[in-house]
């Protein structure tokens, strides 16, 4: 279990977001249009996606996949 804290405009929140390999996998949303990047994960039943991190820098992607253990990243648009 990884906690990671997301600034908002009044005070900081924590949330925890949980991997399990089995149920989902590890995936990059590329926007098309603005080329935004976000880290989360997919459920392999339905397609849920669950957003961690935007990634901003080749550093940003190294930090998600040590964080949770992730040898490679699916890129999705």
């Amino acid at each position: 279990m990884v906690k990671h804290i997301i600034f908002g405009r009044k005070k900081a929140k924590e949330t925890t977001v949980q991997f399990d390999s089995e149920t989902q996998y590890a995936v990059i949303r590329s926007s098309i249009c603005t080329g935004e990047k976000v880290a989360g994960f997919k459920n392999k039943t339905d397609g849920h996606f669950t957003e961690v991190m935007l990634i901003r820098s080749p550093a940003d992607e190294k930090e998600f996949k040590e964080t949770y253990r992730v040898e490679s990243l699916k890129v999705e648009y």
